[in-house]
């Protein structure tokens, strides 16, 4: 947490005042979004916060093209564009036929509605700068983009969002150039906006925001229009939605990168849907948040969590690999060497692991029985202080392993959240019922199998990577006796 509260923050990166990182690919609609940087204004209201987006999130830094350069015609004698809005999906039939101020629309809100639409602005743009401008279409349906003639988008059809694709035009500034931007929505889904990045924007600037700053909070990571499946997705490390690296991004890296360079401290805010490769970042900055999709007010609790106001205790629920190449490639669905429970590298996270403000201890376990049939259960009892300098919650985590019996290295039977003030103590009661004993074998009948049982209790799994916290725990065991098999 903060020692003190910052006079100046630098708030930079591509999903600092995104929406949809928000929500990722949760179909409802906040009413009242909170990003990661309304967030960090409403918490350091006496701060001076400066936002810079810096980089996208796979390519150029983009914010929505605004109204002040859209004309009607050639000579700018009249602002914004002209709407044609046609039933069907071929902008083909008499349209109706409009004026906007700009390249948006919310198809079907606040209501949204199945429907088959296309639309088609068209005007001009004048640009305040010379040089190449980056477009992008933030978009829930298909698109195509015409700047001078020239065709600078193509996601035409009825697919997926494909806000990932960017195209480049040189533009002169004062100069007037015909554009045209066709759209379609099909199903409840189809939202459409216009974004650029002006030569001006990027790097340059996120560091000069960066060198007036006492605190740099850099919120990256993926949205759901780059990672999920079936979607027109070409970047590198992407392959039509697929992930083929867990790397964050490469501008994004290079972004952080300069921003360390400069000696400020820098908080990482990750915000994903599945694991990041941050092995550099894991190396080299002071703290790193996974805030994933945090949903609507997502940016306030983040920056609640900047602030100290809370201690965490999230525990992450997939393991994060160091890169994909750790991984065995999907030829088939084989477990070995995939998951926590079969994986034998080591891993940048593991699976169940997560840092606090404060710090707790256990007592050594009571197992009530040391021996036991196959198919009875048994009870495991730990104590666990909060023996830091402020309340807080723990995660208590209980690992079964059966070396003896093969099946997985250890798996997860049980987790109890547990809220305890400074110097509180509480124990923690676990049942260990036949199923969390046994394993499935190669015909596919589940058996609870002789022999030693390896328990864990603790905040995490046990051991730990050099220079990771490990978890705080205590160990215990027991025997199996018998063998049998369990019902379906």
């Amino acid at each position: 947490p903060l020692k003190t509260a910052p006079r100046r923050i630098a708030v930079i990166g591509p999903n600092a005042d995104s929406v949809d990182a928000l929500v990722g690919n949760y179909n409802g609609t906040p009413s009242k979004p909170v990003t990661v940087l309304a967030g960090l204004k409403a918490r350091f209201p006496q701060a001076r916060i400066t936002f810079v987006e810096g980089s996208g999130l796979v390519g150029s830094p983009m914010t929505p093209v605004p109204e002040a350069i859209f004309c009607a015609d050639a000579g700018c004698r009249a602002r914004g564009l002209k709407v044609e809005t046609y039933q069907g999906l071929a902008l083909q039939g008499p349209p109706e036929i409009g004026v906007g101020k700009t390249v948006q629309v919310a198809w079907g809100r606040p209501q949204r509605q199945d429907r088959a639409t296309s639309i088609r602005w068209s005007g001009y743009i004048v640009p305040s700068q010379t040089g190449v401008h980056r477009f992008r279409m933030a978009t829930d349906g298909g698109y195509r983009l015409y700047v001078d003639g020239q065709k600078i988008l193509d996601a035409w059809g009825t697919g997926a969002p494909g806000a990932a694709q960017e195209g480049a035009v040189a533009l002169r500034a004062g100069q007037a150039h015909a554009l045209v931007v066709e759209a379609i929505q099909t199903g409840d889904r189809g939202d459409q906006r216009l974004d650029w990045s002006q030569p001006s924007q990027g790097v340059e600037a996120a560091l000069a925001a960066a060198r007036d700053a006492d605190l740099v909070v850099f919120a990256g990571g993926l949205t759901a229009r780059l990672e999920g499946e079936e979607m027109p997705v070409h970047a590198d490390g992407f392959a039509g939605g697929d992930r083929t690296s867990l790397d964050l991004p490469a501008p994004q890296e290079a972004l952080l990168k300069a921003l360390h360079g400069l000696g400020k401290p820098v908080v990482l805010v990750l915000m994903n849907g599945s694991a990041l490769s941050v092995n550099w970042a894991d190396q080299a900055l002071p703290a790193i948040v996974e805030a994933w999709y945090p949903g609507g007010e997502g940016g306030a609790a983040v920056a609640s969590l900047i602030a100290g106001d809370f201690s965490p205790s999230g525990r992450l629920p997939v393991t994060f690999y160091r890169s994909a190449d750790q991984l065995p490639g999907f030829s088939d669905y084989a477990m070995a060497g995939r998951t926590y429970r079969y994986f034998t590298g080591e891993a940048l996270y593991p699976f169940g692991y997560g840092l606090s403000y404060t710090r707790f201890a256990y007592a050594k376990p009571m197992v009530d029985r040391a021996r036991l049939a196959a198919g009875e259960a048994a009870t495991v009892r730990a104590s666990v202080s909060n023996v830091g300098d402020r309340d807080g919650a723990e995660v208590v985590q209980l690992y079964v392993s059966r070396p003896g019996a093969g099946g997985p290295i250890r798996a997860l039977q049980g987790f109890q959240r547990v809220v305890l003030k400074r110097g509180e103590t509480r124990e923690v009661r676990f049942v260990l019922d036949a199923r969390a004993l046994s394993q499935v074998d190669a015909a596919g009948g589940r058996q609870v199998e002789p022999g030693r049982v390896e328990l864990w209790i603790g905040g995490g799994q046990p051991g730990a990577r050099a220079g990771l916290v490990p978890a705080a725990g205590v160990a215990a065991w027991l025997e199996v006796t018998g063998r049998t098999t369990l019902a379906p």
